[in-house]
């Protein structure tokens, strides 16, 4: 294990601070690097983000997905049943109720009713859109199955295309929901086609397994790195938000901390409820507890405006995503007991993470 996978959790803390004071030193850089966007995806962490989703990418085995072999997806159905129903029938829900509980109960003494039902609807689109993106991150770090993470997210997109306006609707208790399909469209094809389709071809251009495996190893220092400065860029972005909003920021990061780490558990219990390994669980977890922020933000910026209370709770989720993951990765590393390593199910082999734990 490398310098930057044994302290991974020491770099980022060191990113964040660095991230924050850069921006507040250099907001015209801030603000150009902020401006480098597609569809509301900022291109340059786009980028980094692919960096580190390729290597899960490339250990993708397109003939095992749908393989009766033990560890085919035919004979494993109830990691993504726990998927699906986790983060359309129960995320939500729970994201509105502790939402509701903190911002209008415990802290509404300090937020004023309008603003308040402004983060309230900002934590709602967090909860009702699962993660794209990062989630390749969280399985490779938490040693997941590639092949199954990969179904797990596309089953979740593909739900999202029909589920995300009306259930969001439903919460907010609006009438209509305007989904910014360029950003859910441009995301889809930015972190799970392109990156998918670059390691089939990898794969088919080394041929060997060797080879690939070698490959893999080369490209641990990139993974690691683009993570690191990915959380660099996202605070250097929104250093403005934070320290302008710093009460803000906290009350709003308390019930999103507390909401992920929830989620997280249900998952959990619920893979071990059903027997479950690692390479399963570990993933199907972090799906459940990270968000699809792109489309959160757009959302909300595009229903309630570009300052709004509603935004900055999406750009809020954003902040808090990447240290609380990282934590709930050494949590699924170190806890045998709701992660074990070895079951009566098996699923396919999956090479080494890029870190055991953060």
């Amino acid at each position: 294990m490398g310098i930057f996978e044994r302290f991974l959790s020491l770099w980022i803390a060191l990113a964040i601070v660095a991230g924050v004071a850069l921006g507040a030193l250099f907001p015209g850089a801030a603000a150009a690097i902020e401006a480098l966007q597609v569809a509301r995806i900022n291109l340059p962490i786009a980028l980094l983000i692919w960096g580190m989703i390729f290597p899960m990418m490339l250990a993708v085995d397109f003939g095992s997905i749908a393989s009766r072999e033990e560890g085919g997806l035919r004979r494993q159905p109830k990691g993504l049943i726990v998927t699906v129903a986790v983060n359309w029938l129960i995320k939500p829900l729970t994201m509105t109720a502790i939402a509701w509980l903190f911002i209008r109960g415990l802290f509404g003494a300090w937020i004023p009713a309008e603003l308040g039902d402004q983060y309230i609807a900002g934590m709602i689109l967090l909860g009702v859109a699962p993660c794209t993106a990062m989630v390749f991150v969280w399985s490779r770090l938490s040693d997941g199955d590639p092949n199954y993470t990969l179904v797990q997210v596309a089953i979740n997109d593909l739900i999202m295309v029909f589920a995300f306006a009306p259930i969001a609707a439903l919460l907010l208790g609006v009438s209509d929901v305007l989904v910014p399909w360029d950003t859910l469209v441009t995301a889809v094809g930015l972190f799970v086609v392109v990156p998918l389709a670059a390691g089939w071809l990898t794969r088919l251009l080394l041929r060997s397994p060797g080879r690939i495996e070698r490959l893999e190893a080369r490209l641990k220092p990139l993974a690691i790195v683009s993570l690191i400065a990915t959380v660099l860029l996202l605070f250097l972005v929104q250093a403005g938000a934070i320290l302008a909003n710093p009460v803000a920021i906290v009350l709003i990061a308390i019930p999103l901390i507390l909401q992920t780490y929830l989620i997280f558990w249900i998952t959990a219990q619920w893979m071990r409820l059903w027997r479950q390994p690692h390479a399963i669980a570990a993933p199907g977890a972090m799906i459940g507890a990270s968000n699809f922020f792109e489309l959160a933000v757009a959302v909300a910026i595009s229903l309630f405006g570009l300052n709004s209370g509603a935004a900055l709770a999406t750009v809020v989720g954003v902040l808090v995503e990447v240290p609380v993951m990282l934590s709930l990765v050494a949590i699924a590393n170190r806890n045998q007991q709701l992660f074990p390593r070895t079951s009566g199910c098996q699923v396919t082999e999956t090479h080494p993470s890029p870190a055991s734990a953060p």
